[in-house]
């Protein structure tokens, strides 16, 4: 195909979505074919773009001098770019249904379509400048949905979102200084950009700039410490925060991190030196802390929320091993996490929809009232534990492996930390899953009401998504492989 194309998969839902607003829709039906129309086909032009991968990058704009607007597809790419393809639809699918009580459902559908143009820029970019300028834009293409309600906790938790957002952005900009100064080009190249030999101060500085962009862009990913945006943004509608904790913005941190890690500055400068130990300690503790907070957390989304703050950092984690391994593993766990913790949300979101119920204790008996959905439930906790062999299994057998075949003590101390979550997420989840399927003998279920399954616009996602997560545990070799290539640095 045409690089051009991967402009067309920028801006058609990008235009599409500023479009929205502007046309006096007859009907609701009219409006919804629209919107899913768009969806489905940027995501049919995605997964075109990554089965017949255009090889020449397609350059938009030049700024000044290096400064380019430049995008381009590698391996990378394809994976960050083909979940959101895959996932985008059918989460469209899901809001239908979830935001008919929510009202200004064309604002809402107005910023959804243009953050999937927008997250397709960082997935597409080919220089440090071009992601960076396409991440700012997340920010600002997201925050109209956090604060969605226009609730004072909404207006709140969308003030936090932009300053935790710009902070972030802000320290990542010092690592695009330092690469634009010190590096052969902004372009990603896996390996880095970095070639010529550097001591001394120098280094420190390179090696300072590396620890203070992997802060910033972690911010989308929830580090600790600066993790806090995320729980409150929870206050979201559903459909907001599967995009917030799955698909589109904390992989996006997580993406980027991979990007200047493997394809910026590069592994050599950073690998076995003093930064590399204190983020992998950010992300050890991000690890522990957010799946401890989850175990004490008793509203559903915001427990769900702070398991997301966990999870993104196995993923930082396996990438900042900076083996070939350990980013096999950090992978993995993109790509499975967005599986799983996508049905998660949607899941306590249909629960909220259907019965106004938000906290754990107000979930006992709904298995009988609400079969299927605790079904999709149960199977997504039972494979974000790691029960195998199912996909969370894998992921984190592929992180363990990597800290292993490190042997550093900062390893040994991620893998127990890994170890120590494993457990934490058992029972932050199999709770929920005891209580709604094993209630007291004396409880009362005419308490539940006419409680009942949701409708299949809500079912059909966390059902497809359900039989993904078996079909990957079964055939997930393929992917692997494709994984391995990456991380080799030959795709």
């Amino acid at each position: 195909m045409n690089s051009y194309f991967l402009v067309v998969a920028i801006l058609f839902p990008l235009i599409g979505g500023a479009f929205l607003p502007m046309v006096p829709w007859k009907t609701k039906r009219t409006q919804y074919i629209y919107i899913e129309g768009i969806t489905i086909l940027t995501s049919l032009l995605v997964l075109s773009l990554i089965l017949w991968t255009p090889q020449e990058s397609f350059r938009f704009a030049n700024l000044a001098g290096p400064l380019e607007i430049t995008f381009h597809m590698d391996g990378l790419s394809k994976i960050f770019a083909g979940i959101m393809a895959g996932l985008w639809p059918f989460a469209i699918l899901y809001a239908f249904e979830y935001m008919k009580e929510e009202g200004h459902e064309t604002r809402f559908f107005t910023f959804y379509l243009m953050t999937y143009g927008v997250a397709n820029g960082i997935a597409f970019a080919d220089n440090l400048m071009t992601l960076y300028m396409f991440y700012e834009m997340l920010t600002l293409v997201t925050f109209p949905l956090v604060m969605h309600s226009m609730s004072k906790a909404a207006i709140e938790a969308g003030r936090k979102y932009v300053f935790y957002s710009i902070g972030g952005a802000a320290f990542a900009f010092i690592g695009f200084i330092f690469i634009l100064g010190y590096g052969d080009t902004i372009r990603f190249v896996y390996g880095g950009v970095i070639t010529k030999e550097v001591t001394g101060m120098v280094l420190t500085l390179l090696q300072s700039a590396y620890v203070v962009s992997v802060i910033g862009f972690g911010v989308k990913s929830a580090m600790f410490p600066f993790h806090g945006w995320l729980p409150v943004a929870s206050v979201a509608p559903t459909p907001v925060t599967a995009l917030l904790h799955a698909v589109a913005v904390v992989n996006a941190g997580a993406f980027a991190i991979m990007r200047i890690t493997y394809y910026s500055f590069g592994t050599s400068l950073v690998k076995n030196t003093w930064a590399q130990s204190i983020v992998l300690l950010l992300a050890i503790i991000t690890i522990f802390y957010g799946s401890a907070r989850a175990v004490k957390e008793q509203h559903f989304k915001r427990r769900l929320a702070y398991s997301t703050v966990s999870n993104l950092s196995y993923i930082i984690f396996g990438t900042l091993l900076m083996s070939p391994l350990g980013l096999v593993g950090a992978l993995a766990h993109m790509v499975f996490h967005s599986l799983m913790k996508i049905v998660l949300f949607f899941c306590a979101g249909a629960i909220l929809h259907e019965t106004k119920r938000e906290y754990i204790f107000e979930l006992t008996g709904l298995a009988r009232k609400m079969p299927k959905l605790m079904v999709c439930f149960t199977l997504s906790a039972f494979a974000l534990v790691g029960v195998p062999p199912l996909t969370g299994f894998l992921s984190k057998w592929y992180l363990l492996q990597a800290a292993i075949k490190e042997g550093t003590p900062i390893a040994y101390i991620g893998l127990a930390v890994l170890m120590i979550s494993a457990f934490f997420t058992a029972l932050y989840l199999f709770t929920i899953v005891a209580r709604v399927y094993s209630p007291r003998r004396e409880f009362d279920y005419t308490s539940l009401g006419q409680v009942k399954d949701p409708n299949w616009f809500m079912l059909l996602p966390m059902g497809l998504f359900c039989g993904i997560t078996i079909f990957f545990a079964l055939h997930s070799l393929p992917l692997i492989h494709y994984f391995q290539a990456i991380a080799n640095g030959t795709v």
